[in-house]
């Protein structure tokens, strides 16, 4: 009971995910009771018909408000809705999201068309994030998507994205030179 309470406690005050590495280190807890006492606390806030739920988000929890009370809460923080994305930033997001970590000329060339503005777009609204840079000359940034993109669409991590079949740079690249050269 001490160890939930704890966990609840930290979850609502730091208001973002914490792994459970991290919670077993606050606590000094083991893995496995971080997670039943999580496992309990989910439980419990769903049972209640409490305004918030727990979620997992990679190896890690959340509080944060339940889906159907989101406008209100927004009303009350008086946030702007924001606008949907469109269709090439989704497509965008896809591309970076199925093939993680990628540079912006990846995206660029499965698109086939300029797409740094989309990618610093999808920075500052925090669902992308640089993951490094590529060995290679000019050390490009590589791009990765974040957290907020999983609580975005609803996901506990990258395995539950749709299965599908995004084409390959490499074999467009071969298929178009093959094309070329058949003319």
């Amino acid at each position: 009971m001490k160890l939930q309470k704890e966990i609840e406690a930290m979850l609502f005050a730091v208001g973002a995910p914490i792994s459970v590495e991290r919670l077993c280190e606050l606590t000094g807890e083991s893995a496995e009771a971080v997670r039943e006492a999580a496992a309990i606390i989910e439980k419990k806030l769903s049972a209640e018909e409490s305004g918030i739920q727990l979620i997992r988000i990679e190896d890690g929890y959340q509080l944060c408000t339940k889906p159907e009370l989101g406008d209100k809460v927004k009303r009350a923080l008086e946030l702007k809705k924001a606008p949907p994305l469109s269709k090439a930033t989704l497509e965008v997001l896809a591309i970076i999201a199925y093939n993680q970590p990628v540079t912006r000329s990846f995206v660029e060339q499965v698109r086939g068309i300029d797409s740094s503005y989309i990618v610093a777009g999808l920075v500052d609204k925090g669902l992308v994030c640089e993951r490094g840079v590529l060995d290679a000359p000019g050390r490009p940034v590589l791009f990765g998507t974040t957290d907020a993109f999983l609580r975005c669409f609803g996901l506990s991590s990258l395995e539950e994205l749709p299965k599908t079949e995004l084409p390959n740079p490499e074999q467009m690249t071969m298929a178009e030179n093959t094309e070329e050269a058949a003319v």
